[in-house]
């Protein structure tokens, strides 16, 4: 089963087990708490009936308006600032619920205006935070080197680290400036932090629903305003830095698989048509010589060879597509590094440039059953394949052109 395939199920089988335990977990811990809190109000509502003896379809009407009237406590929703306010929850999926359109009109546009604006968010967030990501990606590589450290490169755990510290003190911030102006606990400003930022948006805390502070506290909704605003970018910056890595797995998988294939296909081709290039009497003092032999035999004999030299190339292929093993005469970077470079650069590089493969032996060293590639004796370099791949060694008996990249 392909790669791809398997790592798609993986994700399904991990994903409903979340759930599964997830659900399992609120229902341990709030089924009862409802329970409970359900027989208080029913006994609550009873009392209210008999004390001021009101039916239940009274009742009923006087919990409608209630309702309605909910909304409308914290002043004005739909003036400029209330609706700025509404516009962001919109496109950034928020969606408190504390407000919602009330004319077709209204309902309309609403939907019209997250059909566009929800991708353009979702970009826009993730293009400034993977320009964040490599603004810190930067300073933090002029930071090694003023520190003078051996290794300055900046790793994938190191941007983890950063991302994760900043996302931690955007939320304990905001918490505290939170639990300020709303005069709630700590715990739940910053439990309010975390469903805005992640727009979960329950809608059960919502800021500036208290005091009319739409209208009367204007730097306390500017400063609502930004930080949800900057918050959302340090989320998608570190989404951008964790989470598209993973997303990006599969397209880059097919697109190598692709790649390979057409290469071991044109090395297929192009195996049989293969002629030496080295004198005859090399060729002659082979036992596939190609040239040296005649009719049938050597026909055979140099198929045989062509064969093998494309054999040979393909295990190369394959020795640095999947970086398995370290031999004597290939440098490798790491994997990240070259993920991009590697399986663009080499099949245009093996199937385009001028090979004149000499049909020759076979492996007989024993010291290269392991499927190593380099020859001990003989080393010439097939191809510049970029900085971090110097060269890889041919077969014995394998001629090939230099061609830089």
């Amino acid at each position: 089963m392909k790669r791809q395939n398997v790592r798609t199920l993986a994700l399904i089988i991990c994903t409903f087990t979340y759930l599964l335990v997830g659900a399992t977990i609120f229902d341990a811990l709030e089924s009862q708490k409802e329970t409970t809190q359900m027989k208080e109000l029913d006994e609550r509502k009873r009392e209210l009936l008999k004390t001021y003896n009101l039916s239940v379809e009274n009742f009923n009407e006087l919990e409608t308006v209630v309702l309605q009237l909910k909304p409308h406590k914290a002043g004005v929703q739909w003036k400029f600032a209330g609706s700025f306010y509404f516009a962001i929850t919109v496109i950034t999926t928020i969606g408190y619920g504390h407000a919602a359109p009330s004319t077709d009109g209204g309902k309309v546009f609403c939907m019209a205006y997250a059909l566009l604006g929800i991708p353009l968010t979702l970009v826009m967030f993730q293009s400034l935070g993977e320009r964040i990501n490599t603004f810190v990606r930067y300073l933090l590589h002029r930071l090694k080197k003023c520190l003078g450290m051996r290794r300055t490169e900046v790793s994938m755990v190191n941007m983890v680290i950063i991302g994760f510290i900043s996302c931690l003190s955007t939320l304990c911030v905001g918490a505290m400036a939170f639990s300020h102006f709303e005069g709630w606990s700590f715990f739940h400003a910053f439990y309010y932090c975390f469903i805005t930022l992640t727009t979960i948006g329950f809608g059960d805390y919502v800021a500036l629903q208290k005091h009319q502070a739409l209208q009367n506290n204007l730097k306390y909704v500017a400063f609502s305003f930004i930080y949800i605003l900057t918050g959302l970018t340090v989320i998608g910056a570190f989404l951008n830095l964790v989470v598209l890595r993973f997303m990006t797995m599969n397209a880059e998988d097919e697109k190598r698989d692709a790649e390979q294939r057409a290469l071991l296909a044109r090395n297929g081709q192009a195996g049989g048509h293969h002629r030496c290039s080295a004198d005859r009497a090399s060729c002659s003092s082979t036992p596939s010589g190609c040239g040296g032999g005649g009719g049938a035999g050597g026909s055979g004999g140099g198929g045989g060879g062509g064969g093998a030299a494309s054999r040979g190339l393909r295990n190369v292929y394959a020795e640095v597509l999947h970086f398995q093993s370290m031999c004597s005469c290939l440098w490798y970077k790491s994997r990240e590094k070259l993920q991009y470079s590697i399986p663009m650069i080499i099949p245009r590089d093996l199937s385009t440039s001028d090979a004149y493969i000499e049909h020759g032996e076979a492996f007989s060293n024993p010291l290269h059953s392991n499927g190593c590639v380099c020859s001990l004796q003989h080393h010439s370099g097939i191809s510049s394949v970029s900085t971090a791949l110097h060269s890889i060694n041919a077969y014995r008996g394998l001629a090939k052109r230099r061609s830089s990249i």
